[in-house]
């Protein structure tokens, strides 16, 4: 009897999980050193292979161009795990000796890994350096267009792992794959995690799963070129950004704003360094084949280069053009050039003032790529501060190709393949994700105070009469009394005091200690004998006189 596909691979997967989990649990004991050394020797044979498994990628997808994928699986082996490398990820991570504050290092246990067909090798290097370094294990779920490459690069650092003493199971991937296996990973209660790289429609899969999830989102980056910029560095930096890897990356540009000032040298650097500005009938013939009719990218024009962009849609363009240029005027949903193209294709907008450009950014990213990435070409910083105040991005690169720049190889920005994009994206993480977003963190703190110097601190009068006023900066020590003096009633203004107005009649008071404070009061006449019977009314000269006698009986 066959049974089915789809309950094999589900079979399939939670015995994956079940491994993870047993490794996991070992690996939680495994020193910083056992856990740099698995991890190091896991970079080491995932660089080993960048060159063949580029070449396996391009062969299987038909995206890009193999000779960037090699930069791209080096990337993701050597570069991360440089950045990673000292990082304190297991046991005591911080000790604050002053503030008497302790940091732990808690791996999350097990995490499921959705891997793009965009950079399918790559993207499991990246990932499996940043689990294991945090503590975890992790499983990969491939995209079917790239299974086999992606079970190539599986393969390497799991071997790797192994060789290095890792426990068996604390990196595999799906092999039977069906979106039931998929979404049993996601939706295991064994599984702490969800770090989803991928299309959209994978992306919402994951969050709507019920499992915590770290997720990139889709980008719309346009590329300021402001008046005082580099313009030929600039137009060279964003030709080399969209033709890496025909422009896969999700950091890199989708639009050229230029201002109008400038617009001549912008056009001719353009045209110099092999773009192709089309005119009005030839950019409707290519914006009919970008999408799908349901407005997704169309999957068959994804990585391709700009001759067979050209062909596909219908013209002709020379053999040198590197990235095709369409001029706009509109930003929407159904305008494919304004919103992401992951291939060779630009939109350019043209704008008066950089007021207007700052328009026209804003305009792109509401329309799509919120909270992803904005690369701005200037030589001027208060430029730069503006939009950095202002901007909705979590990635604002200066002077810069934004592909390289945004994944954190040509800036000092912390080098990754998830580039989240926070609330304003509709994920959980604005961050390049990195080790310590895979790492819970216990904090130990040492008690540093009473609830006693919590209180608000009060100044009191040691054994001083009821009648005293409770503003009192200082007063003089007097020797103990007998009875105990109850403390005088709410403080009322001098002004309202009946011993300041000479006034007869005494306030009615129905409880025993407000009796005992007016008992108290008795024989004390250094308010009452200087206020005549004759005139009850207060005037600013007995107030001086009475303040005199006062501050006179205080003097020492």
């Amino acid at each position: 009897m066959m049974l089915d596909k789809d309950l094999q691979s589900i079979q399939a997967a939670r015995e994956l999980v079940k491994n993870a989990k047993q490794a996991q649990r070992q690996f939680a004991k495994f020193t910083q050193e056992q856990v740099d050394k698995i991890v190091a020797h896991i970079a080491a044979e995932a660089a080993h292979h960048a060159e063949p498994l580029a070449k396996s990628a391009h062969q299987e997808t038909g995206f890009g161009r193999w000779q960037d994928k090699v930069l791209k699986n080096q990337f993701a082996s050597t570069q991360v795990h440089q950045h990673i490398r000292d990082m304190k990820t297991v046991g005591i991570i911080a000790d604050d000796s002053a503030n008497k504050v302790m940091e732990v290092g808690v791996p999350l246990g097990v995490i499921t890994a959705l891997v793009p067909s965009t950079n399918p090798t790559s993207t499991i290097f990246y990932k499996t350096l940043i689990a294991l370094k945090a503590g975890n294990a992790i499983i990969f779920s491939p995209h079917p267009n790239a299974k086999v490459c992606s079970q190539q690069a599986i393969d390497v650092v799991k071997r790797a792992a192994l060789e290095a003493g890792a426990p068996a199971g604390i990196v595999d991937g799906v092999t039977q794959l069906t979106m039931q296996a998929t979404e049993a990973l996601m939706k295991s209660k064994d599984v702490s995690l969800i770090l989803a790289t991928g299309g959209e429609g994978m992306v919402r899969a994951a969050y709507a799963s019920g499992t915590p999830t770290i997720s990139g989102g889709p980008g719309n980056g346009p590329a300021f070129i402001e008046r005082s910029a580099n313009i030929p560095q600039a137009v060279k930096d964003i030709i080399t950004s969209k033709t890496f890897d025909n422009g896969v990356i999700c950091a890199s540009e989708q639009s050229i704003i230029a201002e109008r000032c400038i617009y001549d040298q912008v056009h001719l650097e353009l045209v110099r360094q092999g773009a192709y500005l089309m005119n009005e009938q030839e950019s409707d013939q290519l914006a009919a084949i970008l999408l799908r009719p349901n407005g997704m990218i169309n999957p068959e024009l994804v990585g391709q280069c700009a001759l067979t962009l050209a062909e596909k849609a219908g013209f002709t363009v020379p053999v040198t053009t590197s990235v095709l240029v369409s001029p706009q005027t509109t930003v929407s949903p159904q305008n494919p050039y304004s919103r992401e193209k992951l291939c060779p294709v630009l939109g350019l907008y043209v704008e008066d003032d950089w007021h207007a450009a700052c328009d026209r950014v804003m305009a792109l990213l509401t329309n799509e790529g919120m909270g992803h990435t904005l690369v701005i070409h200037t030589q001027n910083p208060e430029i730069v501060r503006e939009f950095a105040l202002e901007k909705p991005v979590f990635r604002m690169l200066v002077n810069t190709p934004a592909a390289l720049g945004g994944i954190g190889a040509t800036t000092n920005i912390t080098p990754a393949l998830t580039l989240g994009c926070g609330a304003l994206g509709g994920g959980s993480s604005s961050d390049n994700v990195g080790p310590m977003n895979l790492l819970n963190v216990r904090k130990v703190g040492y008690g540093v105070r009473s609830i006693e110097e919590l209180r608000q601190p009060t100044t009191v009068a040691v054994s001083a009469p009821a009648c005293e006023p409770a503003y009192s900066l200082h007063v003089e020590p007097v020797a103990p009394v007998a009875a105990t003096v109850a403390p005088t009633a709410k403080p009322v203004s001098i002004f309202e005091d009946t011993r300041f107005t000479g006034s007869a009649v005494a306030p009615t008071v129905t409880t025993p200690a407000a009796s005992s404070a007016i008992t108290s009061h008795q024989g004390d006449d250094r308010f009452t004998a200087a206020v005549s019977p004759a005139n009850d009314e207060i005037n600013e000269a007995q107030v001086e006189r009475i303040i005199k006698q006062v501050m006179g009986r205080l003097a020492p």
